[in-house]
């Protein structure tokens, strides 16, 4: 990243230790050696007052130069030389001429024209002078002690410049090496403060698209480890508000297609109500009118006037009671009680309530199965379902008018199937035999009292036991069928 935390950092630390070991450099150069000078103007006159001490006690004219005073100069790198009037010198260098040209030259101001004074005082002047001899710059101190004796202390520059410029490598050579440490400590430090952070903005863009399974993992107990926390935490949290807004949404969803469903099946329903019971009202109205006004006075006539509007009453009231059974079991307000009991024998007891009927309509049943079979369902729902596969099969039986009831078994499931012979099921039909109040054969279906309601209750059935059901169409007839659980 080009504004990456990481490279700000190395560039600001890096930049600040090259200013700071630039700098460093530079008063080096420029202060190490005025410092140097200062430093041995110190050295000369704490000499100055060690030979002033033993002039003016009789230690050099007594023994020469002691041995401290040597130990003093040679410590500090310092010749010294000292005239005591009479013609004596003393000194701790063994090639006197020199120093003793050197101070003739300062006592006949001949080497101050070449000299750059450092410091002056009563008795003694410390000068920067440059020597022919040795090619050499040299710091000399000369002057005369309280006991007149003459003196020259010096001490060569070049000892001092030596040691600057050894300095400044040194410091070039500990810079370059502190750089290139600091270089190495600063991205390994920065690396590891912003790959935390890196990570959290990883996080951060994957929380973004709602992606709530990553973590931050670094850990840490400091504050980005806090914070990495924290944000796991919120990842949580979201993640579990925005699974519970969902849920509210999809149950609102629901609600408002249920509420929907409901304001359609409502106008679905009193439209079909109001057509399926404006037949059946108009007869009725219209024989109860007839037999008013005395249409026919015979007891006969009267009676099958009074036939038709009880067998339409019958029809309406069996209409409404199916109506009112679809609607507990369509709005699940009615208990689905799951108990185990004989297939076998509930298929006989319901043959054997209808067995006048199809004596009435010519049918032969045909029911074969003996041992009795076990399944776990609603048995009063079932028993529903087995009189309206039975009484559809009744009521459009054809030609041979045979109707045949089957329970097998397959893979754990019982399957009851009821065939009729007679005319198959138009394919532009079979995807809506299911729906309420639809008939395929509208004119049939009125003659028998059929309003369209009974496979609407079979299929609210099967649905509420989680079941199949279905049909099959064949040459000669048609099969319904439904499953249940035999374990």
């Amino acid at each position: 990243m080009k504004h990456s935390i990481k490279r700000q950092m190395m560039t600001v630390f890096l930049g600040l230790m090259i200013c700071l070991v630039t700098a460093l450099f530079v008063i080096n150069i420029r202060f190490l050696e005025p410092y140097y000078i200062g430093n041995k103007k110190t050295q000369f006159i704490e000499m100055y007052d060690a030979l002033s001490f033993a002039a003016s006690n009789g230690t050099l004219q007594n023994g020469g130069a002691s041995a401290e005073l040597i130990y003093l100069a040679e410590k500090n790198n310092i010749s010294f030389l000292v005239e005591d009037g009479s013609g004596r010198f003393f000194t701790n260098v063994h090639d006197q001429e020199q120093l003793k040209n050197q101070l003739l030259g300062y006592l006949l101001n001949q080497a101050q024209k070449d000299s750059r004074i450092l410091e002056s005082a009563d008795n003694y002047q410390i000068t920067q002078s440059w020597s022919p001899w040795n090619q050499t710059d040299y710091i000399e101190m000369w002057g005369k002690f309280t006991d007149g004796s003459q003196f020259l202390i010096r001490s060569p520059l070049e000892s001092i410049k030596e040691s600057a410029a050894i300095s400044n490598r040194f410091l070039l050579f500990i810079g370059s090496v502190l750089l290139l440490m600091g270089a190495v400590s600063v991205w390994y430090f920065s690396k590891r403060l912003t790959d935390p952070i890196l990570e959290l903005a990883l996080l951060s863009e994957k929380m973004a698209d709602l992606d709530f399974e990553a973590k931050y993992t670094s850990g840490g107990s400091d504050e980005i480890g806090e914070l990495g926390a924290n944000f796991n935490r919120m990842s949580e949290k979201l993640e579990s508000t925005i699974s519970e807004l969902k849920g509210a949404n999809n149950r609102l969803l629901k609600d408002i297609e249920q509420k929907e469903k409901l304001e359609e099946m409502r106008n679905e329903f009193l439209g079909n109500v109001s057509h399926e019971l404006k037949t059946p009202i108009a007869l009725i109205q219209g024989y109860a009118e007839g037999l008013k006004e005395g249409v026919s006075e015979d007891a006969q006539s009267r009676e099958f006037y009074c036939d038709v509007i009880m067998d339409e009453a019958a029809k309406m009231n069996q209409m409404v009671r199916n109506l009112l059974a679809l609607n507990q079991l369509e709005f699940g307000n009615e208990e689905i009680v799951f108990e185990r009991f004989d297939l076998t024998g509930l298929v006989k007891g319901v043959l054997q309530s209808m067995e006048i009927l199809a004596q009435q309509e010519g049918i032969s049943v045909i029911f074969r199965q003996k041992e009795p079979v076990y399944v776990w369902a609603d048995e009063f729902k079932t028993e529903q379902v087995v009189q309206n596969y039975v009484s559809n099969a009744f009521h459009h039986a054809k030609q041979e008018k045979v109707v045949e009831v089957k329970i097998g078994i397959e893979e754990g499931r019982a399957r009851v199937t009821v065939f009729n012979t007679g005319t198959p099921i138009p394919d532009a039909d079979i995807g809506h035999i299911w729906e309420k109040f639809y008939k395929v054969d509208k004119a049939h279906t009125r003659e028998y009292g059929g309003n369209g309601i009974g496979l609407s209750i079979v299929k609210a059935v099967m649905e509420s036991f989680h079941q199949k059901y279905g049909v099959n169409n064949y040459d000669n007839g048609v099969e319904f069928w439904f499953e249940l659980d035999v374990q």
